[in-house]
């Protein structure tokens, strides 16, 4: 067994591909069948279902792909700390991201100063919902995650505070409050959120024993935003995911009642076991927040 083959193996399995893991690897396909076919021999398993109209894992390949990416993990640790003694000069940091406040108004400026302290490091950034971020972190796909904070699964950084905001069309009745509560808010129709902050929103919810007249699901924030503006139903989102702008909306945000706050951060499974590469990371991020670079929102 070798680390190409664990490598192979890994692309192979996420890409959901021989194909788009030879691309990726910039190798050829039987390069890549071989080595997953050598893996195998070794092992005496299938890790691939092979049949499938759509490339699969076996069970016992769900297992090893787990195995395989914290042994890759550790490894590419082992190569950082020997780069770390020459400068860190090279290595790679997987980065996991979800929605605006992250994506477009952290991450951002996080990069900026990092790749200017560590030109050599290779980033590679993922985008999904919070909820796919948690789980790249669990299955050790990413080194370090953006989150919504607390979460006592893993090792933690608050970076930012902004406040949950509900939104309503213009000519809404609840338009005209100062202020909106959940229950005012349940009989919708709702449009639920499936991006950054889907998880929080739903405590909300279960906490005030209200179940929401959920009508809309949405993954993406400007599809909300204009089936808001439509009229089609009410939101709630994190304010400093909205998008700032001058002129007039067909929507209106109001704070909740009481208020609610939404504290994002940085989460890794084990502090003890991060990289040097991603170390640094959250040491900048760690820097920017105390320089008041990365803004926050007033919740009062």
């Amino acid at each position: 067994m070798t680390f190409s083959q664990l490598e192979i193996f890994v692309l192979v399995a996420e890409l959901k591909g021989f194909t788009s893991a030879a691309s990726r690897l910039s190798i050829t396909q039987s390069a890549v069948s071989h080595a997953i076919k050598a893996l195998e021999s070794e092992l005496g398993v299938e890790l691939i279902n092979r049949h499938q109209s759509t490339l699969e894992l076996t069970a016992i390949g769900e297992q090893l792909l787990l195995r395989a990416r914290a042994i890759l993990g550790l490894t590419e640790t082992m190569r950082q700390e020997a780069s770390d003694a020459r400068g860190m000069k090279r290595g790679t940091l997987r980065i996991g991201s979800f929605g605006p406040t992250s994506s477009v108004k952290l991450l951002p400026l996080i990069l900026d100063a990092y790749r200017k302290e560590y030109p050599g490091i290779e980033v590679h950034v993922d985008e999904g919902r919070d909820r796919e971020v948690v789980q790249w972190l669990q299955d050790r796909r990413i080194d370090v995650g953006f989150a919504v904070l607390p979460d006592e699964r893993f090792d933690t950084f608050a970076l930012a505070e902004d406040q949950m905001v509900a939104l309503v069309p213009a000519a809404h009745p609840l338009a005209a409050k100062a202020d909106i509560s959940l229950k005012e808010l349940a009989p919708g129709p709702f449009i639920m959120t499936e991006a950054g902050s889907a998880q929080l929103v739903g405590n909300l919810f279960n906490a005030a024993k209200l179940i929401p007249n959920t009508r809309y699901r949405s993954t993406q924030l400007i599809s909300t935003l204009s089936l808001v503006e439509r009229g089609d139903g009410v939101t709630i989102l994190a304010e400093q995911a909205l998008p700032c702008v001058t002129g007039e909306t067909g929507y209106v945000k109001r704070p909740l009642r009481p208020r609610v706050k939404r504290i994002i951060g940085l989460a890794v499974l084990d502090e003890r076991q991060v990289s040097p590469a991603a170390q640094a990371f959250i040491k900048i991020a760690l820097r920017l927040k105390r320089q008041g670079v990365l803004k926050q929102t007033e919740s009062g």
